[in-house]
């Protein structure tokens, strides 16, 4: 290797470091690490009303009576919801219950605990996936 190359080489690798150093430092300035998912909470159903209502009077200069009818709007809205996630949830459910017991029919006696404990498994990792 001749002599001259080696300087060049140097220069190279120090002019790509600090390409890789600057670029980092400014990702991390420009990109920070996001606390929100571990700082904050989910709010209860109430508490953000209430934070609804308070913005809507702040920002958009809402009455008493409004705030008042706004509220009983909140009410029933929350309501609906409820009342169509449990028709959802029954749905689903059914639709679950039906693929099982199609699913068994097919299935041998000598399949049957093993498609069992396949099931176990399955609703395990479910639940700790919801956490």
């Amino acid at each position: 290797m001749r002599r001259w190359n080696s300087p060049i080489a140097l220069y190279l690798f120090l002019v790509f470091v600090s390409g890789a150093v600057v670029g980092a430092l400014g990702y991390r300035t420009y990109n920070p690490p996001s606390t929100r998912s571990a700082t904050t909470q989910r709010l209860s159903t109430e508490e953000m009303h209430k934070q609804y209502l308070q913005e809507m009077q702040t920002r958009v200069g809402l009455s008493a009576d409004q705030l008042e009818k706004l509220g009983t709007i909140l009410d029933d809205t929350d309501k609906r919801f409820t009342s169509s996630r449990e028709t959802h949830n029954q749905e689903v459910k059914t639709i679950r219950e039906d693929h099982v017991a199609k699913v068994r029919a097919i299935l041998t006696p000598e399949q049957m605990p093993k498609y069992e404990q396949l099931r176990a498994e399955r609703e395990q990792r479910q639940k700790q996936n919801k956490r």
